[in-house]
């Protein structure tokens, strides 16, 4: 170890000899800048470093040093997003700490009973958490809780990036919040990320309403050198001669099959096609394939809807480096679990965010003297006399193309840091009455809603409004000296093991045509009655969206354009379309393009520069209008909700811009709308939501009076100032015109 690092004579002796023992030449630069920060315990520090830089260490060697200052009496409750995490962590920490003889405990939904027993009599050590399951402890342990982290010297955050913005981000605010106020004092916390748009907003997370206080060490990839190919693979037109409702068979996911087999046998990789039907799709292409070529099995899926034992075959399979293994994945794999390295990673059509991009490349090119290789693959449809707009401009490809050119700028998503995340206060404030065994009004709202705490966003009059519709609701209830209860339905929820989870599972509408089932898909936009929707290559209109029953009856439709259906594949960042806005207006072509992926692009840029999109807001598209904005998802969304308030049903955000059906309207009334929200006030949102169906995103949604409803989905999914933006400025630059 060199004699020049100050940091490491800071460490314990025994953590020393660790270091040593494992043929450390040096500390790594992440570790280096936290460990001074960290080993007091008087501060918060957020570790911002490229995946495998160190970040565990960073955090746990001073950490560890200052309990064993004080004698092993300190407690490290370590939260993280996945089990699997944990069970990591516990291999890595336990190594550690073994020689240090302070105990490290796994605590999760797997864990024995009689372990979780054994800590809460030590109460010492390394705690290794989720959120849920820290929740139960709070909810269930009441006025013991102080007693059970009465010694915790540390909070640390692991993958922080992916609980910023969330309802389970916010739960876990009010989780270390409600721990510091049952224990009397601050705890500091240690934030842990391999990427954070803006390290200000995380801090702000980290501590709300003292983020300045927050100290920031931020570490490169030392030195790797990034290596991208972006392939082209064109659908070729299909003319239908037979039954309408017989599918054609793709052929272009079969070629990226065969390329995927040829390229990355023989070493470990991980392939991303963004949704779960996709990942089967692959999979079983490259299974076929290697049964076809009679050779051993080295593909494997992940993701969400897999058993755990499935998930863990695949896990282990990348692990084991006597096999070559890749995984095909949706965002699963994004997180720190221990798969070790792997050659590449390859994104099939764009990635759901610029940071999802980044953060699944982490974890390429992390052996020393590797490189980082990133394979794109864009599909796109052969161009026809009738093809769509998105075809016409190979949007996959541009915003593809346009991502990797951020990534390359260092440039991703900032944290979501604006909603209201009112759901999730429902679930805090039963469980807090649970904890406390019954609380006043003004008690909970100093606990969670004033100034400083994390849901502090939430007014007196808007906290109120809420508990007297919980109220209603039969979720609380009132006793005679005013405290506040569970109620008749409440305390059902509350004694449930699912209450302790702050996000709702999973679910996925189901489309139903002339009582034909078609399938199902996840909805990560408003839906109204007129919109038209992409499903199984077809173009459908919604007639009826049924909350309670997750259905969306649709029927046939055809002409115009189907907006692109997110598919939950994330919402786009204004910064991605606007980066799209510039590669169609350039000439150069990026090097790591293909010949094929090139033409796309060539392609693209001849029709833009054809229809004269550069001077078009406003293109007739027969059926339908598309305001072409370049703006993200909340501010077309929000520009959408202005003409469904105005009698255009089933205008949607859709790519770039937003469509907007015409239904017996001109353009000359669509373009008066966009007049009048350029000089009208901004509307309220019960009118701006008032035919909008499918607001009940989160877990208590249904549980929200209509207009806090409206107010949460606005925060999370709406940007309105944008929008307004967007069309005066549009308006000007017409009149100058």
């Amino acid at each position: 170890m060199s004699a020049s690092s100050s940091s490491f004579n800071l460490l314990d002796k025994r953590i020393q000899h660790f270091i040593w023992a494992e043929g450390w030449s040096e500390l790594r630069d992440a570790q280096e800048k936290a460990i001074p920060l960290i080993v007091k315990a008087d501060r918060d520090v957020i570790v911002a470093a490229a995946t495998a830089a160190g970040k565990t260490e960073a955090a746990f060697f001073p950490a560890l040093t200052h309990l064993l200052a004080q004698h092993s009496e300190g407690l490290i409750v370590y939260i993280s997003p996945l089990k699997a995490l944990i069970n990591d962590q516990f291999g890595r920490l336990d190594r550690l700490c073994e020689n240090l003889e302070i105990p490290v405990w796994p605590w999760h939904g797997d864990v024995a009973a009689s372990k979780k027993t054994k800590f809460l009599t030590k109460r010492t050590g390394v705690l290794l958490i989720t959120p849920e399951s820290l929740e139960a402890l709070l909810c269930n342990r009441g006025s013991t809780v102080s007693a059970v982290f009465e010694k915790t010297t540390f909070f640390v955050i692991d993958e922080l990036h992916a609980f910023i913005g969330s309802e389970r981000g916010k739960q876990l605010q009010s989780l270390m919040h409600r721990t510091e106020r049952a224990v009397g004092r601050s705890i500091p916390r240690i934030g842990l990320s391999a990427t954070l748009g803006d390290m200000r907003l995380a801090a702000d997370f980290l501590r709300p309403g003292k983020s300045p206080s927050v100290e920031m060490v931020v570490s490169g990839a030392d030195g790797v050198t990034l290596k991208i190919l972006v392939k082209g693979y064109e659908e070729p037109l299909v003319v239908r001669t037979g039954d309408e409702k017989d599918e054609p068979e793709l052929i272009t996911p079969g070629q990226v099959g065969a390329h995927l087999f040829k390229t990355l046998r023989g070493s470990n990789n991980l392939v991303f096609p963004n949704s779960r039907r996709e990942v089967e799709r692959y999979t079983n292409l490259l299974n076929r394939l290697c049964e076809q070529k009679k050779v051993p099995n080295e593909f494997w899926p992940h993701h969400g809807s897999l058993s755990k034992e499935i998930r863990y075959e695949t896990e282990s399979a990348l692990k084991r480096k006597e096999y070559p293994a890749t995984a095909i994945c949706t965002n699963t794999l994004e997180l720190g679990i221990d798969i070790g390295a792997v050659k590449s990673v390859a994104q099939i059509g764009p990635a759901p965010a610029v940071a999802s991009l980044r953060q699944r490349l982490g974890r390429s090119g992390r052996r020393k003297g590797e490189d980082a290789i990133l394979r794109g693959y864009c599909i796109e449809d052969a161009l026809g006399v009738n093809s769509s707009f998105d075809t016409k401009l190979r949007l996959g490809t541009v915003q593809l193309t346009a991502q990797i050119s951020l990534l390359l700028d260092n440039w991703f998503e900032p944290p979501r840091v604006q909603g209201m995340h009112l759901s999730t206060l429902i679930q805090q404030l039963l469980s807090s009455i649970a904890q406390i065994s019954g609380a006043t009004a003004g008690q909970l709202f100093a606990l969670l809603c004033a100034p400083g705490t994390p849901f502090s966003r939430v007014s007196k009059a808007e906290f109120l409004e809420l508990l007297k519709h919980l109220g209603e609701k039969e979720l609380i209830m009132q006793d005679s000296s005013g405290a506040l209860l569970p109620g008749k339905v409440g305390e059902k929820f509350v004694n449930h093991y699912s209450f302790y989870a702050a996000f709702a599972a999973d679910e996925e509408f189901r489309l139903v045509a002339g009582g034909n089932a078609l399938g199902t898909i996840p909805v990560s936009q408003m839906m109204t009655a007129g919109q038209r929707i992409l499903f199984a290559g077809k173009t459908w209109r919604v007639e009826e969206v049924n909350e309670p029953q997750r259905t969306i009856y649709v029927s046939r439709t055809t002409g115009g354009v189907p907006p692109l259906f997110n598919g939950g594949g994330g919402r786009t960042h204004t910064k991605v379309r606007q980066r799209m806005r510039q590669i169609l207006e350039s000439n150069d072509i990026p090097a790591y393009l293909d010949k094929t992926a090139a033409r796309f692009l060539e392609e693209a840029r001849d029709c833009y520069w054809r229809m004269d999109i550069s001077n078009q807001v406003v293109v007739n598209e027969g059926a339908e209008v598309l305001l072409l904005t370049w703006l993200g998802d909340s501010a077309n969304e929000a520009i959408a909700c202005m003409f469904i308030r105005n009698g255009f049903d089933g205008a949607s955000a859709a790519g770039p811009g937003v469509a907007v059906p015409k239904s017996g309207h001109t353009v000359e009334e669509v373009l008066a709308v966009l007049q009048d929200a350029s000089v009208d006030e901004i509307p309220s949102l019960d009118l701006l939501l008032k035919n909008v169906q499918n607001l009940q995103r989160e877990k208590w949604d249904w549980a929200l009076p209509e207009g806090l409803l409206r107010k949460a989905y606005a925060s999370h999914n709406l940007d309105l100032p944008e929008g307004l933006d967007w069309i005066r400025e549009s308006l000007q630059n017409a009149r100058r015109n």
